[in-house]
């Protein structure tokens, strides 16, 4: 069979789109880096790869040349641009295109990766990177709109357009200069950081350790000096009372005042708003009353508070000194805005000309800012005696702007290791007077190699949050590395920037397990953050009721100021819809893998599943942990994924393969929490290396009902794997499962034991047929135990039990067949979310299961009914059973399930009748 493909005949439909978007912001199952996520579907371009379609390689390499440069699988530069040759599909080269456009942003992405979807032919998952995800999803978007246009012309596609659009957008939602340089610097330092908005709010640092900056204010700029250096009349007041040379000033709000200001200080003088910044609204040079007058208006325009400075105009060149810390870090001579005449161009064309400098954009974009010709600038051209369309001699300095404000398009000239010692003393008083932690200081003085107090000049301005461009990108002179003072501010060296984050996954047990884990860690002193399904709870309060499970709520606690420990219940879909939410875990933990949630969002088999819960084992760094059940042997296979160390737990005895798995790594010098068998009991023991330390009998821990509930001793378990991993001593992780229980307040909806009217009552969450299983186990151990001592007889089970709707069909009936076999009643309800479901259509697929095992001989289940609503169903239930049995309710809305049980509770105790203790064996109509 030959295998070419087909070469096109005729046009071919320009059939790529975009079926599916997901960004994931943390680790993911297909990178441990944030990635963009893109189901594209190919449509009849699956049998066109690109060597087929005419001129398409040829259009795109015109339109974006960098693309070929990708070293993609070849290992080498160029290695894209064979494949591109070759024939590649187009999956493959939108992939390759949204990286690409990203570069043209200046965002250096260089991860990606395409597969098809199983099962979907022309169906593939495109992975690649991003810096800002807004960015990252506009490049997968723009990549097929080109690829689409490539195969065929759209005249509503220019692609200049869309291009310079794309960049636009990028530039708008970009980190500025000085908020990049901090982050780099932050980065280098392994500081994690956190967007807090769309501009530059961030946050340095985790938790209790949280820093954060705006720009260049920090957690540590004083409000109080902000107001200050944005007064300035209140700055040359201060430095003046301290001695510093400043200049002549006074304050105005009319024209007229200042007009007699300027006479009593002298011409010439400035004008500038008292509240203003970047130079905006500044007349220099005024020498008349009318120069005044107009400068009067336009400073007035740009002041918050109407108030106008009018001030001695100090002859010299213009100096920015950076501060940080009180310690002078760069200083910049900044050269406003102006062309140099050639003897050929005219002025207008010299701007130009400097403006198609690449470094040179709008605003705050590019190191440098484009120069504007508005009626400003053609005014101070003319003063020297030029129009814009004269052509100056050569080497003539034209200035277009009187300041030499960056953002008004001037350079910057590095003159950090030329400044006088004394004028460098100058500049640190002077923001030690103002308060400010990061201040630049403006300095007016003929030559700052000398002393401003001999050769004349004056401090003008102190500026809170200065820029840094002119001392990171300086147009002249060596870069000055700046961000570093600044990040040691805010995290001396040997500081901590990170909480550590404990992970909790699996499909049975993680949130029991996290909830142990935060109960040892509060045990020690220390305030936890958790997610978990029921809600985010900092520091034993629940903030926010809601499934919380997911990368958002993970976000929400590393923000918390008070978290000093995070532990995260990591479900499945969070994972797959945006991933971890963070970049590591110190500690993963791992309880099982079991059918659940199969066939959705393309996870179909335990393994799929597996590979997604071990995402958080991938996570782990070289000095983490991993807690790893090695019962399982899905979890076990995670070992081969995770960078640090493990530590196994199990429940097998000591003979059992799973236990001579553990015993050969121990003698590795590796760790272990396991059971030991002896006559008065299980005892739990944590084993390092040769090691042997007994932590607790299993049956003093409550939460284990007397160590007859094995899925919470090996819940316990993982909890003890993981405080011993973090360092709690033997103690306090003693301590912690000593004193947590299952009760309501400290474990809501996970196994909760209620008495009402002397009817044992269960209220857990289990919702699978795995975890009926285990249910069931405990509630066979624990019915046997009651029967020995009870006073009332036979002891008869009754179980309420439901899941969501959008499981498979065959997952319903399992749950009905596994309950079965371990209670004499089953009430079947439905969860108040149908889940795409029709009422009554989960419940009968359940009551089908429980029916299919009923048939078979030696199933303990003797009556089925369904009830529908889940408050109905846990009355029903009660009303079922006798003082003495047991009854199980699996819950949806466990709030609303203890609230009835209390009612009921309060009725007996009332005497108020109501529904009274019935035969669990009677067949009641559920009406």
């Amino acid at each position: 069979m030959s295998t070419e493909r087909p070469t096109p005949s005729g046009p071919i439909a320009p059939d790529l789109r975009i079926v599916e978007e997901r960004v994931y912001r943390g680790g993911n199952v297909w990178s441990y880096q944030p990635s963009i996520h893109m189901v594209m579907d190919l449509g009849v371009l699956e049998d066109y790869p690109s060597n087929t379609i005419p001129g398409f390689v040829d259009g795109l390499l015109q339109l974006l040349p960098g693309v070929a440069n990708h070293s993609c699988s070849r290992g080498h530069q160029g290695g894209f641009g064979e494949r591109l040759a070759e024939g590649t599909w187009l999956g493959h080269v939108a992939e390759h295109i949204a990286l690409q456009l990203q570069q043209e942003a200046g965002h250096d992405q260089r991860r990606g990766k395409t597969r098809m979807v199983k099962g979907r032919p022309g169906v593939y998952n495109v992975v690649y990177g991003y810096t800002d995800e807004g960015v990252g999803l506009s490049a997968g978007r723009l990549a097929v709109r080109l690829i689409n246009d490539l195969i065929a012309p759209d005249d509503s596609f220019v692609w200049q357009e869309e291009f310079e659009t794309f960049l636009r957008s990028a530039q708008r939602t970009a980190f500025g200069p000085s908020t990049a340089a901090i982050l780099e610097e932050a980065i280098s330092r392994d500081i994690p950081f956190i967007r807090l908005n769309s501009a530059s709010f961030v946050q340095l640092g985790q938790g209790v350790y949280a820093q954060r900056i705006r720009a260049t204010m920090t957690s540590k700029t004083g409000a109080l000096a902000v107001d200050i250096a944005s007064d300035k009349d209140m700055t040359i007041r201060l430095l003046g009372s301290a001695g510093l040379p400043v200049p002549k000033q006074e304050t105005f709000r009319t024209e007229a005042g200042a007009v007699e200001g300027a006479r009593r200080i002298g011409f010439p003088v400035v004008v500038k708003p008292l509240d203003g910044n970047h130079g905006r609204g500044v007349g220099l040079n005024l020498m008349s009353d009318d120069e005044v007058r107009a400068a009067f208006a336009i400073a007035k325009e740009e002041s918050r508070g109407g108030y106008v400075i009018v001030e001695s105009f100090i002859t010299g060149k213009d100096y920015r000194c950076l501060i940080v810390g009180g310690r002078m870090r760069a200083i910049a001579e900044r050269v406003p805005a102006h062309v140099i005449g050639d003897g050929q161009h005219t002025v207008d064309e010299l701007v130009a000309i400097t403006n198609a400098d690449p470094r040179r954009g709008v605003g705050h974009e590019k190191v440098l800012t484009r120069i504007k010709t508005d009626a400003a600038a053609i005014e101070l051209v003319r003063e020297q005696g030029f129009a814009m369309t004269d052509v100056p001699p050569k080497d003539q300095m034209i200035k277009l702007a009187l300041t030499g404000n960056m953002s008004t398009g001037g350079i910057s000239v590095d003159r950090t290791f030329d400044a006088h010692p004394d004028n460098v003393e100058i500049a640190e008083e002077a923001a030690r007077m103002i308060g400010l932690d990061v201040a630049g200081i403006d300095f007016i003085c003929p030559d700052i190699t000398q002393p401003v107090r001999e050769t004349g000049g004056a401090i003008c301005e102190v500026n809170a949050a200065p820029g840094f461009r002119m001392h990171t990108h300086p147009t002249v002179g060596e870069p000055q590395f700046i961000a570093k003072p600044v990040v040691d501010l805010l995290f001396p060296p040997g500081s901590q920037s990170r909480v550590p984050i404990i992970a909790v996954t699996g499909t049975n047990g993680k949130t029991t397990t996290s909830r142990m884990i935060a109960h040892i860690f509060k045990e020690t002193g220390k305030k936890v953050g958790m997610t978990s399904t029921d809600g985010i709870v900092i520091d034993e309060r629940l903030v926010i009721k809601s499934d919380a499970s997911g990368p958002r709520s993970a976000r929400m606690v590393l923000q918390n100021p008070r978290v000093e420990v995070a532990i995260m219940e990591v479900a499945r879909g969070g994972i797959l819809r945006e991933g971890l939410g963070y970049d590591r875990n110190d500690i993963a933990v791992v309880t099982n893998i079991a059918p659940d949630h199969l066939g959705m969002k393309g996870i179909d088999t335990l393994e799929q599943l597996a590979d997604v819960k071990a995402v958080i084992v991938e996570a782990v760094p070289r000095n983490g942990f991993a807690v790893l059940n090695a019962d399982d042997p899905h979890v076990r296979a995670m070992r081969d994924r995770c960078s640090g160390s493990v530590v196994w737990y199990s429940l097998k005895p000591a003979d059992s393969r799973e236990r001579a798995f553990i015993d050969a790594r121990l003698r590795r010098g590796g760790r272990a929490v396991v059971l030991e068998q002896t006559d008065r009991g299980d005892m739990i023991v944590i084993k390092h290396g040769t090691r042997s330390m007994q932590l607790a009998w299993t049956h003093l821990l409550p939460a284990t009902f007397g160590g007859t509930a094995l899925f919470n001793v090996a819940n316990a378990m993982a909890a003890a794997g993981a405080a011993f991993a973090a360092g709690i001593g033997l103690h306090e992780i003693r301590q912690g499962l000593r004193t947590f229980n299952t009760s309501y307040y400290l474990s809501p909806g996970r196994m909760n034991l209620i008495n009402v009217r002397g009817i044992e009552v269960i209220v857990d969450y289990c919702h699978n047929a795995p975890g009926m299983e285990v249910l069931g186990q405990f509630v066979d151990r624990y019915a046997d135990q009651k029967a020995a001592t009870s006073e009332w007889g036979k002891i008869s089970r009754i179980g309420m039990i439901a899941t969501a709707g959008d499981r498979r069909d065959e997952d319903l009936r399992a749950l009905g067949r596994t309950a079965a076999s371990f209670f004499d009643v089953i009430v079947v309800r439905e969860d108040e979310r149908l889940r795409g479901r029709k009422p009554g259509e989960s419940a009968a697929l359940i009551t089908e299961g429980v029916q299919e095992a009923q048939a078979v001989a030696g199933t303990r289940v003797r009556v089925v009914e369904t009830v529908l609503n889940e408050v109905d169903a846990v009355r029903h239930c009660v009303a079922r059973a006798n003082p003495g049995d047991i009854v199980v309710l699996c819950v949806d809305n466990h709030a609303k399930v203890v609230s009835e049980l209390e009612s009921i509770t309060q009725s007996a105790q009332a005497g108020s009748g109501g529904n009274e203790p019935g035969d669990p064996d009677l067949v009641i109509s559920a009406g």
